[in-house]
């Protein structure tokens, strides 16, 4: 399954995109943010940006949909809820 808009064998560039619906690694939205790494952590902790889901103690992911609804608006973003945490 690939998570490019056109198909490999078309010959035009694939341009990567970010499902709507599940969860995405740091390394797979980055591309997508205006902003650095540290940044998205500060904003995260102040609850300017969307809560990950630990799933670990060194992985996290994000809910695409919340990624989605930030990068709709930014400045006006507001997180919807605590954290969630793995059981």
């Amino acid at each position: 399954m690939s998570k490019t808009s056109e198909k490999a064998g078309s010959g035009q560039p694939s341009v990567p995109i970010l499902p709507q619906i599940g969860f995405s690694k740091w390394a797979q939205i980055a591309p997508f943010l205006p902003i650095g790494r540290e940044t998205w952590r500060k904003l995260v902790i102040a609850g300017r940006a969307p809560q990950p889901l630990r799933l670990s103690k060194t992985c996290v992911a994000y809910p695409n949909a919340e990624v989605h609804r930030w990068l709709a608006d930014p400045v006006g973003y507001a997180a919807a809820s605590e954290p969630q945490q793995a059981a």
